[in-house]
Formats: structure tokens, sequence, C-alpha cells
């Protein structure tokens, strides 16, 4: 019996991958213990997400364990021991602004909840794949000081920077502003990278640009597209925070994503990190995909502007997916912006 352990199950990866890796033969045991209604409120619940793959898909099995305790992540890693092939960790606290209010949980879910399951991996199954979903706020707001030109509808980058082709994973992390979440995220980064390297493990971060798709139980807090077309559906207010409205970010569809995790897990390296995102391939600025939104449902959005940004947020993010490419040449981006606005679109209905 190979198992694959996914932590954050119900969320918009975890259960992208519950379904991709069972539909491969594997049995997979889910954790997640809908962290996110605490966070952002009932209407980002996954309750539902948990109920549709313990539901839908036989070979699945669900606890509900927080990834901060130490005793029943070791547990559950124990039970499935070397028959854990593949660890998938996507439980998270995703939002800068929540991680403010709490430093204390948001360090506890996202550094701590991460070492606890590094750990359980060493000591039960350490030859298993481990794949942490990383973002790419551990670069902070380093990303800002790139020589950027204002275009009508976005920011650009300079033409002829190394970096037109998207950021890179040489840029440095040190001497910037991460936020609070950015800075838990680089202690659980870094940690994964250091049991690669430390213990041999074969680890990987991939640093998430925009994850998106209509799986997203969004919220004003996260979830930057499956949120902005929900607000266009339903009439919602949307918020927009600084930059013009021209920040750029690239978005990789769930689907795309877990792909690159499967090549991944198929041919694994040691202490690997990789900028994922839609890279060149699939990206929008907010005033591009707010236009693109009203056209899509045929209705105009409800917007407000706010001048000051969040703070360490990012005017332009494109991830250089160069460095993955190379390593799994046969891994192609397959959505674009529109395609993935359209999905969850009709999602929404």
């Amino acid at each position: 019996m190979d198992v694959a352990i996914i932590t954050g199950s119900a969320g918009l990866i975890g259960a992208e991958a519950v379904r991709f890796f069972s539909a491969q033969g594997f049995t997979v045991a889910g954790i997640d213990n809908d962290m996110r209604k605490e966070f952002f409120g009932p209407e980002a619940s996954t309750a539902w997400a948990a109920q549709n793959l313990k539901d839908k898909i036989p070979a699945y099995r669900h606890s509900e364990i927080d990834v901060r305790d130490t005793q029943a992540v070791d547990d559950l890693f124990s039970e499935y021991g070397v028959d854990t092939k593949l660890v998938i960790h996507a439980a998270a606290q995703p939002s800068h602004d929540w991680a403010a209010r709490a430093p204390l949980v948001d360090f506890g879910v996202n550094a701590t909840g991460t070492l606890n399951v590094l750990e359980a991996t060493r000591k039960h199954c350490p030859e298993a794949v481990f794949i942490f979903t990383s973002t790419n706020k551990v670069y902070g707001d380093r990303p800002n000081s790139l020589p950027l030109v204002e275009l009508e509808t976005r920011w650009e980058i300079e033409e002829g920077h190394r970096y037109a082709n998207g950021i890179g994973e040489d840029m440095s992390i040190d001497g910037c502003t991460h936020s609070v979440f950015g800075a838990s995220k680089v202690a659980a980064d870094v940690m994964v990278q250091e049991y690669g390297r430390y213990f041999g493990m074969k680890t990987a971060c991939f640093r998430g640009g925009c994850l998106t798709g209509p799986g997203h139980s969004a919220a004003e807090l996260h979830g930057f597209l499956a949120y902005l077309m929900k607000c266009c559906v339903s009439g919602g207010e949307y918020q927009i925070f600084g930059y013009k409205g021209k920040q750029v970010r690239d978005n990789i569809h769930s689907y795309d994503l877990i792909q690159a995790f499967h090549r991944f897990y198929q041919s694994p390296r040691v202490a690997e990190i990789y900028n994922i995102g839609g890279g060149r391939y699939s990206n929008v600025s907010m005033m591009e995909a707010i236009a693109m939104c009203e056209e899509i449902a045929g209705k105009k959005m409800n917007t407000v502007y706010r001048d000051e940004n969040r703070i360490g947020d990012h005017i332009w993010w494109i991830g250089d997916l160069t460095h993955f490419e190379t390593h799994y040449p046969d891994w192609k981006i397959t959505y674009g912006i529109r395609p993935i606005l359209e999905e969850v679109y009709q999602a929404n209905l």
C-alpha cells in the first residue's frame, strides 16, 4: 500500500492533490481541521470540500488534526510508517493581514506546524518525498526595488533586465520587510531545505505566486482571482490596496501546480527550491483582472480604491519558471488567466 499524507487536504491545493494522487493509486491520509474558517470566517470554510472528498474518494482517510499538535501529527505518521511514499504539506495560515493580528498563531501554524510534519516524516518515513507549498512572500518586499515602469494598465519591469522573464530563485530574502506571514513562511521554507541538506531527505520548496482555481474557498484576505470573481458575480465591494491598481501577479491553476508536484515525486531531488506560478504564461494586473471579470460576467464591478498598500506587498511579481522547467522539461503551464477566470465564474453561478 502506497500512502500519501497531505496536510491542508481540504484547501485548494490539498484537495486537488488528494484527487490526483488518489487517482494514481495512493491511499491518501488527509489532515485538515478547517482553520480557514477561523482565519477568514464561515464563507471561507473548507468543510464542504472535506465532505466532498470523503463522499467521492473511497481511498481517502480524513483526520481533523491541528498541525501544531506535535503528538497527533506523530501518531498519524506512525500509523502509516514506511508505507508513506509522499508528503505534501499545504496546511498554512496564508494571509498578510491576519498574521499581523495574531503572530503567535501564524508562526505556530506556518513554522512550528511545518517542523512537526518534517520531524514526523524523518522519524517514520525518511525516504518519502516531501513537498512544501511555500510562497513568493519569502522574498519580502525586495521585488519592489526592481526597476519598474508604469504602463497604462500595469507595472512592468524594465526591458532587458535579468529578471525580464521573471524573478529567479537567486533573489536575496535578506534585509527587507516580509510581513509577519512572510517571516513565518521563511522559517518553514529554510527548515524544509535544512531537513533536505542535513538529513538527506528528498525535500522541495515550491515558492508559489498566486495559486488559484474554482476550488478556492475565497475570502477578502486570501484568494485574489477567486475572490475578485466572487465579488463580481455577487455585487460585493472589492477593495484595491494601493499601487494604482496596477500591481501584477502571476497565477497558476491548482491543476498545473499538482502536475509539477507529480513530476518532482517521480524524479525527486534533495533540498530543491522552485519559484512556481504562472510566469510569463499566466499573469495579470489588478486593473486587467477587473476588466476581464466584468467582460466574462457581463456586469460592472463595485470597487473601492485605498491609497495605502499592504505592508510588504509586491508591486510586481512574475516568477521565472526556468529552474523547474530545466529539471522537468515535460511540464508546462496549461491554464492562462482567462480560462482560470471563466472556470471560477462558472463555479460562482
